[in-house]
């Protein structure tokens, strides 16, 4: 019986207490320096272009580390600041520029990835944390692996 009542009480606290009109709280002066914050990310943000985003390997034999680079150019309007690079597995090891690259300033991200223990079909995927509008870009890895024979 108790538990009811307490139920009760709390269903009826929560019922009242969204009478305020949410719409009285928004600061203006916030929605204003959002819309500015917006506008600049829009206009004014870094851009990646990669003269590529997949590399396909083909297919390797099994402990083979299959390497790549992936170029590009930074066509936005601020320099371009990477502040992470990372895959989706252990076995895929990304490097990456540690200095801004300027407005139409080029870079190389390279990838580096071990098929030891991963047979047949792979896509490995190499995630960057960037400045740009989107904030994250991406380049893929993949190919097929042929498993070593157990004999």
């Amino acid at each position: 019986m108790k538990r009811l009542f307490y139920c009760s009480v709390l269903a009826l606290f929560a019922l009242t207490s969204c009478k305020d009109n949410i719409a009285s709280k928004i600061n203006a002066d916030n929605v204003k320096s959002a819309k500015e914050r917006d506008y600049k990310i829009d206009n004014e943000a870094a851009a990646l272009v990669f003269e590529k985003t997949v590399y396909d390997f083909g297919t390797v034999p099994e402990g083979e580390v299959v390497e790549t680079t992936f170029q590009f150019k930074n066509t936005g309007k601020s320099n371009l600041i990477i502040t992470n690079a990372e895959s989706t597995c252990g076995c895929t090891v990304p490097e990456w520029p540690k200095e801004p690259i300027p407005v139409n300033g080029t870079g190389i991200i390279k990838v580096k990835f071990n098929t030891t223990g991963k047979p047949n079909l792979q896509s490995k995927v190499v995630t960057l944390t960037t400045n740009t509008k989107n904030g994250k870009e991406t380049v893929e890895v993949k190919g097929t692996v042929t498993p070593k024979s157990n004999s």
